[in-house]
This record gives C-alpha cells, sequence and structure tokens, in this order.
C-alpha cells in the first residue's frame, strides 16, 4: 500500500511527447501512452504474422518454426509474402515496437521528473538489432543478409556467419565486445556480493553494515573504492559499450571485411620490429 501511496505523487498528467491526454492514462501499475498503444499494435501484428508465416510452414514445432529473409537476388526490393516479404513487415513491426516501447519510457522519465538513462540504455539494444537487420544488409545490397527469425535458423545463421569469416572471435571488434561483456558481469557481480554481504547479519542481532564497510572493503581488496553511484556509472557503461562493440563487429564483417578474420591480422606480422630478430 505504501508504493501505491507513493506513485498517486507521480501518477499526473503531461509529460506526453504525441497525443497529449488521449492516452494519458494507466491500466492497474502500466502506463499507457500514445506509445504504449501502438507497441502493442505493433508487438501484436508482428506476432500473428510470425504465426501465420509458421502456418505456411511445414512444422508447428516451436523450435524448427522458421521466417527466413528474402534470397538475395531479391536484393533491396520488396519481397513476395511467402519468399521473405512477411520477414520484411515483421522487421518493420520489431522495429516499431521497439521504438515506441523506449519513446514510452521517455514519458514516463518525463512524469517521474528522472534522466533518460533507461530509454537511452535500450536505445543500445534497438541499435545492435538495427545494425543486423537494416544497416548490415543496406551496405551489403541485400535484405537476405539479415537473419531469419526462428530458434533453430537463427542459431545457424550465428554459426554460418561465424565460419564465413573462418574464426569469427579473431574480430577484434568481436574480441572488445566479449572482454566488455565478461568486465560488465564481474563488476556487476561484485556490487550485488558485497550489498548482499553487507546487509545481511552474519548473527542474529549484528548491526547492518554501511557503504563505509563496503568502501573499506575494496580499498583493501583492488586498493580503491568507486562508491555506490560510481559501480552503477560503471556498470552502465561497461553495457553499453558491449552492445555497441557487438554491433560493429557484425557490421564490419562482410560490408568493411572480406576475407577471413585471422587474416586481418596479418598486419601484426608484418611490423618491422619482427624483421630485427
Amino acid at each position: 500500500m505504501a508504493l501505491l501511496s507513493f506513485e498517486r505523487k507521480y501518477r499526473v498528467r503531461g509529460g506526453t511527447l504525441i497525443g497529449g491526454d488521449l492516452f494519458d492514462f494507466w491500466v492497474g501499475p502500466f502506463y499507457v501512452g500514445f506509445f504504449g498503444v501502438t507497441s502493442v499494435f505493433f508487438a501484436v501484428l508482428g506476432t500473428a504474422l510470425i504465426v501465420w508465416g509458421a502456418a505456411l510452414g511445414p512444422t508447428w514445432n516451436l523450435w524448427q518454426i522458421n521466417i527466413a529473409p528474402p534470397d538475395l537476388s531479391y536484393g533491396l526490393w520488396l519481397a513476395p509474402l511467402a519468399d521473405g516479404g512477411l520477414w520484411q513487415i515483421i522487421t518493420l513491426c520489431a522495429i516499431g515496437a521497439f521504438v515506441s516501447w523506449a519513446l514510452r519510457e521517455v514519458e514516463i522519465c518525463n512524469k517521474l521528473g528522472m534522466g533518460y538513462h533507461v530509454p537511452i540504455a535500450f536505445g543500445f539494444a534497438i541499435f545492435a538489432y538495427v545494425t543486423l537487420v537494416v544497416f548490415r544488409p543496406l551496405a551489403l545490397g541485400a535484405w537476405g543478409h539479415g537473419f531469419p527469425y526462428g530458434i533453430m535458423s537463427h542459431l545457424d545463421w550465428v554459426s554460418n556467419v561465424g565460419y564465413q569469416f573462418l574464426h569469427f572471435h579473431y574480430n577484434p571488434a568481436h574480441m572488445i565486445g566479449i572482454t566488455l561483456f565478461f568486465t560488465t558481469t564481474l563488476a556487476l557481480a561484485m556490487h550485488g556480493s558485497i550489498i548482499l554481504s553487507a546487509t545481511n547479519p552474519h548473527e542474529k542481532g549484528d548491526m547492518v553494515k554501511s557503504s563505509e564497510h563496503e568502501n573499506t572493503f575494496f580499498r583493501d581488496i583492488v586498493g580503491y573504492s568507486i562508491g555506490g553511484l560510481g559501480i552503477h556509472r560503471l556498470g552502465l557503461i561497461l553495457a553499453l559499450s558491449a552492445v555497441f562493440w557487438s554491433a560493429v563487429c557484425i557490421f564490419i564483417s562482410g560490408p568493411l571485411w572480406t576475407e577471413g578474420w585471422p587474416e586481418w591480422w596479418n598486419w601484426w606480422l608484418e611490423l618491422p620490429i619482427w624483421s630485427l630478430t
């Protein structure tokens, strides 16, 4: 009840980007808004088209359903629905739903009087998706370079792209992205574990530890404590950087580099320093 009383303070009119008061209301704990309506519209339409595509296919097995992009021969043109046109419309619906959700988050931020960190962070995820299904296919000249919608077919696509460039883990941007993903996990695991350790008393009646105890622990272990606010900023920066470099690693594979990624490292072997030995 205390949470509901707290929320009443923020359930006020205003802060909308489009539509004014038309959709400025809540359904239970969920804010609707104009972009909430468009999110639901695009999500429902896209899901219905996926079901339609599955009905056209040979199986209803959830693992094997596949909505493939158009054949490369269609280039950047529209394809018939059964030959990739469904994939094109579903992609538009997905982008519409994702962007609508981000804009809905902006409206909620306006109501709460807070920064746009959440929609900006979600925007990086949208950027990674759009890179895969729009930017990279555009750069390669065919929608057929997008990934298919399906569980096994998507995994096959990832595997095939990896083998297309021999050892994909030699992609330098891939290396940076993976390193940042692991670093994000490490930083937030350390943060979460210290919070639990400080908050949970060791014995009944023990005092709950303060942030100074947490700071002291990390000063003793790693020589420096970034602080409670700092670790959240660091986690956000690391996570967004990981997503960004993941998008970079796939975009440069094909449009900017067409050979096997191990060959990219020939520049290292050709450095003059090696001729001195």
